[in-house]
């Protein structure tokens, strides 16, 4: 699978820890304790999604970039 480029959001939550999302890949949705460990779990919520898309032939949402069409522009 090629690497794809997906905007995630994280904020720090009043009890403590710190929560992604992303608007462009429904779902994606990951808590850790610190910064670095929220990344590292959305990284693979992520994969599993596109996984997911790709094993279903589902098109993937327009705003996923793969990092071939970023590197090729």
């Amino acid at each position: 699978m090629d690497e794809c480029l997906v905007s995630i959001k994280i904020e720090k939550l009043d009890e403590g820890g710190y929560l992604a999302t992303s608007e462009n890949l429904q779902g994606l949705i990951a808590q850790g304790r610190t910064i670095a460990e929220t990344m590292e779990i959305a990284q693979d919520v992520a994969r599993k999604l596109i996984e997911s898309y790709i094993e279903h032939g589902d098109p993937l949402p327009i705003e996923i970039t793969s990092v071939k069409e970023v590197i090729r522009n």
